[in-house]
């Protein structure tokens, strides 16, 4: 667990300023105009977040939400335990999971410190339609850290439904950890309880 919370938040740390960029590609241009317009966003309203943090979910519930596919990350999370879900169970699932993101990119965000992200040339994906926008994140003095986002076609636009840091999976990691909440927790219902209440939790301030 530990390790997952380090990746998503690095993940969130560093989908922030832009870069080098090397090629104009839709699903590129697209993750660049969505930080661009985050960024801007937090900068005019950090009054605000700072009067209300919890406003800063707000923030990123318009801005970066639509612009992933809970569905298809749902799928792939839950793996197995999708298909013994039902239809509520896996609305209800996909609610909580993406307001989880929200809070931990929202946070992550609050302690950007300039870190410089180039964008590399993207490239297919594994299966058809999917694409990669590759960046690497400049460490002064050390190696760069290599991100990259996958995204796919859907309803007219780009959607991310994975981000690899350094060849390690947010989707894989996070399956790991939620199989193995499924079986402490008594079963996809004890994991959707347990999402909501740290949601709720996060909501309130606490």
């Amino acid at each position: 667990m530990k390790r997952l919370s380090l990746i998503i938040s690095l993940w969130c740390f560093f989908l922030l300023p832009v870069g080098v960029v090397s090629a104009n590609a839709p699903a590129q241009q697209m993750v660049m105009d969505t930080t661009s317009k985050m960024l801007s966003l937090i900068e005019s309203e950090r009054e605000k977040i700072k009067a209300s943090p919890v406003y800063i979910y707000e923030l990123v519930e318009g801005v970066v939400l639509p612009h992933f596919d809970f569905d298809r990350m749902g799928r792939l999370v839950l793996g197995k335990h999708w298909r013994s879900t039902n239809e509520a169970q896996r609305a209800q699932f996909t609610k909580e999971f993406s307001f989880l993101l929200v809070r931990t990119y929202a946070t992550a965000m609050m302690d950007y410190s300039g870190q410089e992200v180039i964008y590399l040339p993207f490239r297919e994906g594994q299966d058809n339609g999917d694409v990669v926008v590759r960046t690497e994140i400049d460490q002064k003095g050390g190696f760069p850290i290599p991100i990259d986002y996958s995204l796919h076609f859907k309803d007219g636009e780009w959607k991310v439904f994975n981000v690899k840091i350094d060849a390690v999976s947010l989707v894989l990691n996070y399956r790991t950890t939620f199989s193995s909440e499924i079986r402490n927790l008594g079963g996809i219902d004890g994991l959707i309880a347990q999402l909501k209440k740290r949601n709720e939790e996060a909501r309130n301030g606490q």
